[in-house]
């Protein structure tokens, strides 16, 4: 476009067209006009300069607009670019705010908390999880779990299991009157890698409230049954002893010869036996109404001696051995402190261990050289106050050593050795739930039976 305007400007300089276009610079007599020449290209020059001066200022007309266009650019970019960063500003603030909320849910949930990759990995370790196991997050973080927390009830078929499954399992892990726990495992979709989470919750306080409260009931309801059961059997007791006193004296005013010594000791088995039977009934009422919520110190040795005279009273076979003919041997160490403890509880619980060795000891024959004994043992080791009553009556089996602590209708899975009547169940509860102690037996033809028991000082 530039060519054709310098062209056209030269050529409207030239009035005349000529055939030699330099014929204007020349004299008639052929020597050049050199003045001519020189205000021709003067002009030309000029003419050049004055066009480019003109595209000079449309350029530099158009950079401006395009500077000042740039420039409303950069503002707004600069605009936009702040105001992105002040929104991701934000965002990174409300992100950190909420993943603080969470780690602090995590951290106060008052169940341990753990989250696992597919690697079995600790990836998450609440603050619980750090109280229980004595192990900071940072100790734990990306390591095998059952090499972190060994003691961890759960295998790592189950974790795995769940992984698979990708179901939720809820699993029970409990030590009678010592801890319960539910532990919960639930997959977490997380697309390209999938975790599990392990709840762990104790719950132990829970479930010993609400033993107490059926244990309550169950208290109630037998103390209720006892005590109709104590009344009806006391009524055809006293009936008997009335009728039995009434006969003796008949039998003795009588004249009946040789069978009157007979009669005598008959109606005499039935008085003792009616007597037996009158203060059963009445360790029934005592049984029904024993029960405490609260213990309370007591001395071991005296509920002992009292136990042992209430057997005397209880326990006595009107063909074969009567309690009182039993040699007792007590062995207490001297002073022993008192412990916290249900007297009442305790007293039938040697009540019940009494009764078992005296049937144990009827079931065997005996001589002069070889005579029935109980032996009780009551002293301190430790932290502990530890009983033993021992006999020398016929000994239990190994699987009547099993079964005689278990509740008879708890044996499903082999047939029943000891006969529930012989069962020490209910003394097992009451020394290992009630009072958080030990109970044991151990028997043998050459040592005898032994009943261990260990109840702790406080």
């Amino acid at each position: 476009m530039k060519q054709p305007l310098a062209l056209i400007a030269l050529a409207s300089l030239s009035l005349n067209t000529y055939a030699d276009i330099f014929a204007v610079f020349r004299e008639t007599d052929g020597s050049t006009k050199w003045q001519y020449v020189a205000n021709t290209t003067a002009s030309v020059l000029i003419l050049s300069l004055a066009i480019a001066l003109i595209f000079l200022i449309r350029a530099h007309s158009r950079s401006r607009r395009a500077n000042r266009a740039l420039t409303d650019i950069k503002a707004t970019l600069e605009d936009r670019v702040a105001r992105r960063t002040a929104i991701l500003q934000e965002t990174t603030e409300q992100l950190q705010e909420r993943e603080a909320y969470i780690a602090s849910i995590v951290n106060s949930m008052p169940v341990m908390l753990i989250g696992l990759n597919q690697q079995l990995q600790i990836t998450q370790w609440n603050k619980k999880a750090e109280e229980i196991t004595g192990r900071p997050l940072n100790d734990v973080l990306g390591k095998n779990l059952w090499e972190a927390y060994t003691a961890i009830t759960l295998t790592q078929e189950q974790v795995k299991s769940v992984l698979a499954s990708g179901e939720t399992l809820v699993l029970k892990h409990a030590q009678r009157g010592q801890y319960s726990f539910d532990i919960t495992l639930y997959p977490l979709d997380n697309h390209d890698d999938t975790g599990i989470v392990i709840l762990i919750s104790d719950v132990t306080k829970q479930v010993n409230a609400e033993n107490k409260v059926a244990e309550r009931d169950k208290v109630s309801a037998m103390g209720e049954l006892a005590s109709a059961m104590a009344y009806d059997i006391s009524l055809p007791m006293q009936t008997i002893l009335s009728r039995a006193t009434r006969a003796r004296q008949e039998i003795e005013a009588a004249d009946l010869g040789e069978v009157k010594e007979f009669l005598l000791d008959e109606v005499e088995t039935v008085r003792l036996s009616a007597h037996q039977a009158t203060a059963i009934a009445q360790n029934l009422l005592d049984l029904a109404g024993s029960h405490r919520d609260t213990k309370q110190l007591a001395d071991v040795p005296l509920i002992m001696d009292r136990s042992i005279a209430l057997a005397t009273d209880l326990f006595t076979d009107a063909d074969s051995l009567a309690f009182k003919h039993i040699n007792i041997r007590r062995n207490y160490t001297s002073p022993l402190p008192q412990i916290p403890c249900f007297p009442a509880e305790l007293e039938q619980v040697f009540v019940r261990l009494m009764r078992n060795s005296f049937y144990a000891l009827n079931a065997k024959t005996w001589d002069d050289n070889n005579k029935p004994w109980i032996n009780i043992e009551i002293g301190e080791f430790y932290d502990s106050l530890w009983i033993k009553i021992e006999h020398n009556g016929k000994c239990l089996s190994p699987s009547e050593q099993l079964d005689i602590f278990q509740p008879f209708f708890a044996i499903t899975n082999h047939e029943s050795t000891c006969p529930v009547e012989q069962r020490l169940s209910y003394s097992y509860f009451i020394i290992t739930d009630h009072h958080r102690g030990q109970m044991a037996v151990t028997s043998d033809e050459q040592y005898g039976t032994c009943f261990n028991i260990q109840l702790a000082l406080s």
